[in-house]
């Protein structure tokens, strides 16, 4: 079968941008012989990835061309969040469209001891595209209660690396009778992870080697040696000179927030990490920073050999392209590492829709609150035509990608945790533990976006909190969720 070239593509929607930005048969269940062929679909993710770490987003300590290259020609959403921190329950928001609660999934942990419903399991992303007459294929790393193919998916590849992206290039440059939905999952960022792991163990804390063994085999293809102990110092370069002029500052909000509830230590209590937050220096907080940015780097260069596949194949022009992350790193804010809180670092993705010739150039979302696990499927199915179940309580994000105005929209989104919610509003975040003497945190974002101080006993905050008490509650109800006992503060 001939590849469709763009000037084909164009003609058969329409000859132009304008007849690109609402086209009709996008709305379609699937293609007539009076309709075009639908859009493919590439969903690349990275895994650990905060949402400024691109330098798209600002970053001065960092160079990510292939992520700054769909967001020149699509939209990025600076609000986008996970539904859950943690790459498990991420990954079921994403895959299934809903939060990772209603089927019990709060932690990593929790692998092999919840079951995703058939029903669930069965409107999971691969079964509504390959239903709907979609070539779909999955390569990288999975990290779920279920398979690719018991979520509908051909799997390419284990590979997590650059191997991952050759798959995924030579599977763009194959003959696509229909058109595909492919997800690539890579493992980086995430290898980050063995620094704080690996000081640890070094310093004798008992655990952590099995940690650290653990990890390695939730994470096929990821080692220790992943990550250099140290970076390779220039010549004559002291390790105190390469810190002080080559690893990045450490952040604002470095230090430990006042009034931080006593849960923060709870939903992850991993030795290692109590660790490093007592006793790692700035030094070696710096060189974590240093090493996430190389890590990040590192995984930039893998998509590009995929984005370079999907021009060489010449099917730039019929295909949107998705990047996000699962979760995101604290990398020194907080004096934390790793996920699992419901700080911003840890639960704010990259989240870009680029569609070349549909989407709106290099628009930056600064206003809309996106949740990775409730929206994608949405946004997927939207731009591919594909009806999205009607229990699904997520929002396209495609009017807002091609610069055109939504009916409605969300004013708050939950985000959850082990032993906690989050909700987001336009002004405040509100946090609640169900673990703890001192159990609730309210910040004002737009005063205090480094969240350092906890406003829930400032009197004159008052009936700020009250609402946000009420307005989770209410969240929970409006989207068919249930929130445990645990989380309601009288």
């Amino acid at each position: 079968m001939k590849r469709q070239s763009r000037r084909d593509f164009l003609k058969a929607v329409g000859g132009g941008a304008a007849a690109l930005s609402v086209p009709s048969w996008l709305r379609a269940a699937g293609p007539t012989p009076d309709q075009p062929r639908r859009p493919n679909i590439l969903y690349i993710f990275t895994d650990q990835q905060y949402a400024e770490m691109m330098s798209c987003a600002g970053n001065p300590c960092l160079k990510t061309p292939a992520m700054d290259s769909l967001a020149a020609n699509g939209a990025r959403f600076t609000l986008a969040h996970a539904a859950n921190p943690v790459c498990v329950p991420a990954r079921v928001g994403m895959m299934t469209g809903v939060m990772p609660s209603r089927i019990g999934m709060e932690e990593n942990s929790d692998l092999g001891k919840v079951k995703v419903p058939e029903t669930l399991l069965k409107q999971t992303m691969g079964w509504l595209f390959r239903n709907a007459g979609y070539e779909t294929a999955y390569g990288g790393k999975v990290h779920l209660p279920m398979t690719p193919a018991a979520m509908g998916f051909d799997y390419i590849t284990k590979n997590e690396r650059a191997g991952l992206a050759d798959a995924c290039a030579a599977f763009l440059r194959r003959e696509h009778p229909k058109p595909f939905l492919l997800v690539a999952s890579f493992i980086n960022p995430h290898d980050i992870c063995y620094m704080a792991i690996r000081a640890s163990a070094k310093a004798g804390n008992a655990g952590a080697p099995a940690q650290a063994a653990q990890a390695a085999k939730a994470s096929p293809g990821s080692a220790p040696a992943a990550v250099p102990e140290d970076p390779l110092l220039p010549a004559g370069t002291s390790r105190e000179e390469f810190i002080e002029k080559q690893c990045p500052p450490l952040p604002a909000n470095f230090e430990v927030p006042a009034g931080e509830p006593d849960g923060v230590n709870e939903v992850d209590p991993r030795a290692f990490r109590f660790f490093v937050r007592e006793h790692w220096t700035k030094d070696d907080w710096r060189l974590h920073r240093w090493q996430y940015c190389r890590l990040t780097e590192k995984v930039d260069a893998e998509i590009a050999v995929v984005l370079r596949a999907l021009r060489e194949a010449e099917l730039e022009d019929s295909t949107v392209v998705v990047f996000s992350s699962d979760h995101g790193d604290m990398d020194a804010s907080h004096r934390l590492e790793h996920k699992s809180v419901l700080y911003g670092e840890s639960e704010q993705v990259p989240f870009i829709v680029s569609w070349k010739g549909v989407t709106r150039p290099g628009l930056v979302d600064h206003r809309h609150l996106v949740s990775t696990g409730l929206d994608l499927i949405p946004t997927l199915c939207d731009f591919a035509g594909i009806p999205v179940p009607k229990e699904r309580a997520g929002l396209s994000v495609r009017p807002l990608a091609e610069g055109r105005t939504p009916t409605s929209w969300r004013d708050a989104l939950v985000v959850e945790g082990r032993h906690c919610r989050a909700l987001h509003t336009d002004r405040f975040k509100y946090t609640v533990f169900d673990i703890g003497d001192r159990r609730e945190m309210l910040v004002d974002l737009g005063k205090d976006p480094g969240e350092m101080t906890n406003l829930a006993e400032d009197p004159t905050c008052r009936d700020a909190l009250l609402d946000c008490r009420k307005r989770l509650q209410q969240w929970y109800r409006d989207h068919g969720e249930t929130l445990a006992p645990g989380y309601v503060v009288a």
